[in-house]
């Protein structure tokens, strides 16, 4: 059970780290920039297209947080409530354990959503300056 929950372990950090790949990379993009010498039809598409890739990522880094959230609210704390023969059954190193492992993964997970609510304010702004200058097209 252990190298499963390495795997998925790994296999969402591998996901986060594309997810804040895509984030920083859309964060480089200056609208002003990109639609510099853009006229017409031209000047719309890139940015209409430049605003849905924001609004994607943006959409995606918030499931991703909402997953990671359910994370952060458990409570792997709640074995204190019980009363200690409860948490001295077996020795108690079995709940000792699963517990001190839920608390790894909930620091984890709070570090993860931290590090993605970073990222998505960066973003924010930019998606609302391009919907601006949308909402003012012809």
């Amino acid at each position: 059970m252990a190298a499963m929950a390495a795997d998925g372990a790994g296999s969402a950090a591998t996901d986060d780290e594309a997810l804040h790949t895509r984030l920083r990379d859309l964060a480089l993009v200056d609208l002003d920039a990109l639609l510099t010498g853009a006229s017409g039809e031209h000047y719309r598409r890139l940015l209409v297209a430049h605003a849905e890739d924001l609004e994607d990522a943006l959409r995606t880094a918030r499931a991703r947080a909402v997953a990671l959230q359910r994370i952060v609210a458990a409570d792997p704390l709640q074995l204190v409530d019980a009363g200690f023969a409860t948490r001295a059954r077996d020795g108690g190193r079995d709940a000792a354990e699963r517990d001190a492992d839920r608390l790894h993964a909930r620091a984890a997970a709070a570090r993860a959503l931290a590090r993605l609510d970073e990222l998505a304010a960066g973003l924010l702004p930019r998606l609302l300056e391009a919907d601006r200058r949308r909402a003012s097209l012809p």
